[in-house]
Formats: C-alpha cells, structure tokens, sequence
C-alpha cells in the first residue's frame, strides 16, 4: 500500500472555471489512527445515551442545516458543478433525512417471539453497531454522508467520513455544521470523536475498510471502488454496506405518453451533468414509437442550456474534470466504430479551457454492446429498439448493474409485469416517473455490481445495529428446545 502521506495535500478546483478553491491538508496514517481510535471511545460512551436523546443532536444538526443551506448549496455548487437548484436541492435531503431520523430514534424496535418451551418468550433487540466508516464520492458531496450519519448517529454509533478527494471542502463545511449542533446540544454530552473526518486518497479509505475497530464500511461510489473496499474490510469479516455504480433503464412502450417521458428522460439523462449513479443511460424504445421519440429528443436536447451552474436558467453545468470529459469521448469514439449515430457529444465553451462543459450526447445503438454495458460518468443516453416487452425486460437486465429502472407506459399489464419478479432486477423500479431522483423514505440501493446495500430510509437503519436474539425463562423449570432430554 502506498504511504498516505503521498497526499500531503489535497487541492481543490472548481470544475466551473477551473480555478483554485483551496489545499487541504491530508490525514497522515497515524491521524486517522488516531482518530479511529476516538471514534471507538467515543461509541463506548454513545451507545448509553437513550437513542431518543441521541435523536435530539441529529434534530439539531437539521436546524443548523437550514440556517445554512444558501451558503452551503452555494459551496456544492462551487465545489461540484451543480445547478443552483440541485445543490440547495442536496442540502435539503440532508435536513429531510435528519427529520428522518429524529422520528426513528424513537422506533428503534424489535420483536416479541412466541416460544415453544413453556414460560419462556424470545426477544429480538437491536443495539448499537460501532464505530462507523462513510466513504463517499464527488457527485453527491454532502447528502450520501447525511444519509448515513443520521442513522447512525441515533442508532448509537461514532462515524468517520473519508470524502471525495475532489470535495474536500464540502465535507469541511459540514463538519462545522456537526460542530454548531453539538454545541447546542451541550458540547459536554458529545464525547470526543463521535463525529470526525478523514481527508485523503483511496489509501485513507483502505486504512479505514482495514481497521478492526471499525464494524461497519458504507462506501458510495464506483464499483471498482467498491470492490477494493469489500477486499479490504473481508480481511477483519466486517460489515459493509456498499451503494456502486448503476447503469439505469427507461423502458418507453407503445402508449407512453411522450411529453412525460421527454421531461423525464431529460432531467434523468442529463441532470447533474449525467454523473449520478441513477443517471438513465440506456433508454430502450417500442419500435412504433421509437422514430416520433428519437425526434423530440433531438429538438430537446440541441435546445438545453449548457453553462455556468451558477446562472439562472442553465439545466447542464460542467464534468467533475479533465478525465471525466476524456472518458466521455473515448465512449463516444467507441460508439461510432460500434455503428452508433451520435447526436451532440461535443465540447461547449464557457469558461475556459480549464472547465470541461459538453452538450450531452444521444446515441442511436443498433444494439446493446459491451460498451452500452459499461457505466461511464456523463451524459451520455443510448437508444435501443425492442419488439416485445419481453424484449425490452430482457435488455434493461443484461448489465452487471442493477441500481434504478423504469417504464413508461399506461398499459396496467405491461406495469405490473415490469414490477414483478420476471420484471426489473434493480433495488429502484419506477413506473411514469425517471429512474433518478429518489425521496428519503425508501431505502435507496440496488442489487449485482451495485453492491446490495441501502442507504437512507425504510428500515435500512438496521445496517448500523447488530441484532441480538434473546430467550427468557420466567419459570422455574429448565426444559430444552426441540424436545431435546439431558436430565443430569
């Protein structure tokens, strides 16, 4: 493993001009030992606080979340690339999953179990996990980390945050606001290490993904990433819970209705400049309607506003940096040569030569090839034709991903059978509606090479406790299960 102190620092850029935002200081090995060595302390004292008083930060975090959403969003902006609206719009997920969870760290529940022993019951309890480790990615520099400390910070646990080498200053920020809420809450009722963060490359990660103090990696990100994560924490048989790439569908049938599905196909294929994993990159189109579609997209497309995030008006804001724009056209050359007919693609001058800015690209496939298979970071939407529904199903499954899908229909047949067991194989299945944007209250994740871990809502808290199953006896006799007799 290379030394982390090859990272001596971390510089931040801008993606919408290029410039230099800041250098941060990167996390020695020692640092981040130090440092999960306080989180583990810290969990000792955490995990005996009644979890409804550990709410009680997390409620806090989300009022100081508000007071500072402008300036926040502003950052993500900066930071990032996104939209105005989309960067006020991640500071709002934060404040949704805090509210979230504040209601849960009062439903933290089991079960009462039937037993067959007489005067006995059975008890399924759920306690705090441990120390938690959140490595996030760059497209979503602030949410992905809510949504996991939020959960875990009322379920009992301590986190430590390795964010994105190209957000540093995002994660900054947050971890100030964390501060704000804890001195509210009352400085002394934090114990020292229950929240930190970790600045640094993959090596910082792998040090925490390693780590036999840590019980639980969450890793967002590419699924490369991921894989290296789950190695890693399989050395000290940890848990992970790991949200990886996606390479989303949209099915559009013979009675969409097309205006919905331009707008949905729009925002899904080219919001945040396509580099979400629920980004719709495959778009898989009846052949009666696939000519009337194509066109509308067409128009659709040459007309979206490609520019500066921070101006109003402008829906495609720049690439993270110089390789996701290099990525991007070694996916389209690839396209060509596979018989592909491209529309757009092509490199827009806003800020710059050291700004990436490209009009999103659609792509005519006459099939589904290696490369339509392969997840790349940007936007980038292939059209496939499909004869039948079992056609199209058959298509949306063939990748290794299996993050977010829809269709477009109002055939109540052709909807039911895409949500059944022989329909859609993603964690995410939507009908009428794209593949991204999803809302807080359900379990956010998918399944193959996505990882098979969720994140946010539902009862995906239960990813940050480990369950225990506990047997009563409140008779005076001691009889065995199963009719076993060991009389002594």
């Amino acid at each position: 493993m290379v030394a982390l102190e090859y990272w001596a620092v971390i510089v931040s850029r801008s993606p919408i001009d290029g410039a230099l935002l800041r250098e941060v200081a990167a996390d020695t090995l020692a640092q981040i030992d130090e440092k999960i060595g306080a989180a583990a302390r810290a969990f000792e004292a955490w995990r005996n606080v009644p979890a409804p008083r550990r709410g009680e930060l997390v409620r806090l975090w989300g009022v100081v979340l508000r007071e500072e959403k402008e300036a926040l969003g502003a950052l993500v902006t900066r930071e990032a690339g996104k939209i105005v609206s989309e960067g006020l719009g991640e500071v709002q997920e934060m404040i949704d999953i805090c509210d979230f969870a504040v209601g849960l760290s009062r439903q933290l529940y089991g079960l009462t179990i039937a037993s067959e022993r007489p005067q006995h019951h059975l008890v399924e309890r759920w306690h705090p996990l441990g120390p938690v480790a959140i490595i996030t990615a760059f497209n979503f520099p602030v949410a992905v980390f809510a949504w996991n400390a939020a959960l875990a910070l009322i379920c009992g646990d301590s986190v430590i945050w390795k964010p994105s080498e190209k957000t540093p200053l995002c994660a900054q920020a947050v971890m100030e606001t964390l501060k704000k809420a804890a001195r509210r809450f009352g400085e002394r009722d934090v114990p020292e290490g229950l929240f930190a963060c970790v600045q640094g490359g993959a090596e910082a990660g792998g040090q925490l993904a390693g780590d036999p103090r840590i019980a639980l990696v969450s890793a967002t990100g590419s699924t490369r990433m991921g894989k290296a994560v789950a190695a890693e924490a399989a050395k000290t048989l940890k848990r992970t819970l790991l949200e990886l790439g996606g390479n989303a569908a949209l099915i559009a049938a013979p009675s969409a209705d097309l205006d919905m599905t331009v707008r949905a196909v729009c925002f899904s294929a080219v919001g945040t400049a396509g580099q979400r994993c629920t980004t719709l990159r495959r778009l898989i189109v009846h052949e009666d309607i696939v000519d009337a579609l194509v066109a509308r997209l067409k128009a659709a497309y040459a007309s979206l506003p490609v520019g500066d995030p921070r101006v109003d008006g402008t829906l495609v804001g720049p690439l993270i940096d110089e390789d996701a724009f290099r990525a991007m056209e070694t996916a389209l050359a690839a396209a060509r040569r596979d018989g592909g007919v491209v529309h757009g693609g092509e490199r827009v001058d806003v800020n710059g030569a050291a700004s990436f800015y490209v009009r999103p690209a659609l792509v005519e496939m006459p099939a589904q090839t290696d490369l339509v298979r392969t997840e790349v970071f940007a936007p980038i939407l292939y059209v496939l034709r499909y004869k039948t529904l079992d056609d199209a199903i058959a298509l949306l499954r063939d990748v290794r991903q299996g993050l977010s899908s829809a269709i477009f229909t109002t055939d109540l047949r052709e909807a039911e059978m895409f949500l059944s067991a022989a329909g859609s194989d993603c964690g995410i299945a939507n009908v009428n509606t794209g593949p991204s944007g999803a809302e807080i209250g359900g379990a956010f994740g998918g399944e193959k090479e996505t990882g098979g871990g969720r994140e946010s809502g539902s009862d995906a808290w239960k990813a940050y406790m480990r369950r225990q199953t506990q047997t009563v006896n409140y008779g005076t006799s001691l009889p065995l299960a199963q009719g076993v007799k060991f009389d002594v």
